[in-house]
C-alpha cells in the first residue's frame, strides 16, 4: 500500500502531521477523522530507490524499552489505548518502528487485543514481552506489566553492554596486531631483504623464515585478505549451524577468563528472565520454554528445557535443575527456599541482582588483567618481526 504525508489539526487545535500507509487518500481521511484530526492535506510520498538488503527493519532494545515505559506512563493515566498508541505513533523517529505501531493500533481498533496484535510483529516483540502483555491485559494491570518489560530490556541493554565491553578490546588488538604483521610483512620487511641479498649477510633461521613469509605476503596480499575474510564468514556460517553452535558454545564455556564471565551472563539472563514472567503471572512451563531461549548458549538452554521436562512430570523446579549439575549450589538453595515460601520470583529477582554485580566485578577484572596480556601478546608479534630484521646486522658489524 502506498504512503501518504498528512498533516492537520487535532481536537485541541494543535498542528499535526505524519506518515500512514493506507489504501488510498480517502481510506487515510476516514482513520484520521475516527482520531479525531481535521485533514488540512493529504500527498502521497515519492519512493526512491530502495535497496532491499540496505533497507532497515530493526528496532533497537533501547526504542522498545522507551516505548514500553511511555506506553505504560499513558496507560496509568487513563488515556484510551488507541490515543495513546497513536501519540506514540507520532513521536516514534524510527520509520520501521513507526509503522508497526501504526499497524498495531489499527488491528486493536479492528478488534484485535494488544497482544494478538503485537504477535503479528515477531521481529520486535518476542514471546517473553507477549505474553507479559497478555497477562497484564487478562489481569487489568497492563501499565504494571509494561513497566516490568521497560525495566528488564533495560537491564538486558545494560549486560549487553557489559559484555561488548569485555570483548572489544581484546578483538580490537587482535585485529591491530594482524593488520600490523601484514603491513610489516608487504611493505617494510622487502626493504631489509633486498639489503641483505645485496650485502651477501649469513641469515638466522628466524630471519629466514620471516623474510619467506614476507615474500608469500607480497606475492598474494589479495589473497591473504581474501582468506581472512573467507575464515571469518566460514566462522560465522559453520556457528549459525546446529552443530556449529555446539561445539563453539562448548568451547566459549571452557575459554580461560571469559568462559566465567560468559557462564555468569548466562545465569543472569535466565534468572532475570524467569523471575520477570513468573511475577507477571506466566504459567511456570510456558515460562520455562521462553527463558530457556533467552540464556544465550545452547548447553545452558537444553538444561533448562530439561528441567522444564521434569517439572511437566510433578518435580519442583529446585528439583529441575538439580539434576542438570550445570547450576550453582546458591542458585538451587535460593530457588527451594523461594518454592517453600511462596517467593520464588522475589529470590530469582535477587539472584538475577547478584549475577549483575558479578558481571560487572568480572568485567573490571577481566580487562585489568587483559591489559598486560594484550600488550604482550602485540610486543611479541611486531617485536618478533623487528628483532629477526636486526639480527643479520649484528652478525654483519660482529665481522668487522
Amino acid at each position: 500500500m502506498p504512503t501518504y504525508v498528512w498533516k492537520g489539526k487535532n481536537r485541541y487545535g494543535d498542528v499535526v502531521g505524519g506518515e500512514r500507509v493506507a489504501a488510498s487518500t480517502d481510506e487515510l481521511s476516514r482513520y484520521l477523522q475516527r482520531d479525531q484530526i481535521t485533514v488540512t492535506s493529504i500527498t502521497p510520498v515519492k519512493k526512491g530507490l530502495q535497496i532491499p538488503f540496505l533497507k532497515r527493519e530493526k528496532v533497537k532494545l533501547k526504542e522498545l524499552s522507551v516505548y514500553s515505559r511511555q506506553l505504560s506512563v499513558l496507560i496509568d493515566a487513563e488515556l484510551p489505548l488507541i490515543q495513546s498508541l497513536t501519540i506514540l505513533e507520532e513521536q516514534q523517529k524510527n520509520k520501521y518502528f513507526r509503522t508497526v505501531i501504526r499497524t498495531i493500533k489499527d488491528d486493536v481498533e479492528a478488534g484485535s487485543t494488544l497482544n494478538q496484535a503485537k504477535r503479528k510483529h515477531p521481529k520486535v516483540f518476542d514471546d517473553l514481552y507477549c505474553n507479559l502483555v497478555a497477562s497484564g491485559e487478562q489481569s487489568g494491570s497492563l501499565d504494571i506489566m509494561l513497566r516490568r518489560l521497560a525495566e528488564y530490556i533495560e537491564r538486558t541493554v545494560k549486560l549487553r553492554a557489559q559484555v561488548r565491553q569485555a570483548m572489544i578490546y581484546p578483538v580490537a588488538i587482535v585485529i591491530f596486531a594482524i593488520i600490523v604483521s601484514i603491513f610489516l610483512l608487504w611493505k617494510v620487511i622487502p626493504v631489509f631483504a633486498s639489503i641483505f641479498r645485496d650485502l651477501g649477510a649469513e641469515l638466522p633461521l628466524l630471519t629466514a623464515v620471516i623474510i619467506k613469509m614476507s615474500n608469500f605476503v607480497q606475492k598474494n596480499i589479495l589473497f591473504v585478505f581474501l582468506g581472512l575474510v573467507g575464515l571469518f564468514l566460514a566462522f560465522r556460517y559453520y556457528r549459525n549451524t546446529t552443530q556449529g553452535r555446539w561445539t563453539t558454545d562448548r568451547l566459549i564455556l571452557k575459554v580461560p577468563l571469559f568462559g566465567n564471565l560468559l557462564y555468569k551472563v548466562a545465569m543472569t539472563r535466565v534468572t532475570r528472565t524467569l523471575a520477570t514472567l513468573i511475577s507477571g503471572g506466566v504459567p511456570m512451563l510456558e515460562a520455562l520454554k521462553i527463558t530457556s531461549s533467552t540464556a544465550g548458549n545452547v548447553l545452558i538452554e537444553k538444561e533448562v528445557l530439561d528441567a522444564r521436562k521434569l517439572v511437566s512430570e510433578g518435580k519442583t523446579l529446585n528439583e529441575g535443575f538439580r539434576e542438570s549439575g550445570r547450576f550453582p549450589l546458591m542458585m538451587l538453595q535460593m530457588i527451594n527456599v523461594g518454592e517453600a515460601t511462596g517467593t520464588l520470583d522475589e529470590m530469582l529477582s535477587k539472584l538475577a541482582n547478584f549475577y549483575d554485580e558479578e558481571v560487572e566485578t568480572s568485567v573490571a577484572a577481566l580487562l585489568s588483567v587483559l591489559e598486560p596480556i594484550m600488550l604482550i601478546f602485540v610486543g611479541g608479534i611486531v617485536g618478533s618481526l623487528v628483532i629477526s630484521m636486526y639480527l643479520p646486522i649484528f652478525s654483519l658489524i660482529s665481522k668487522f
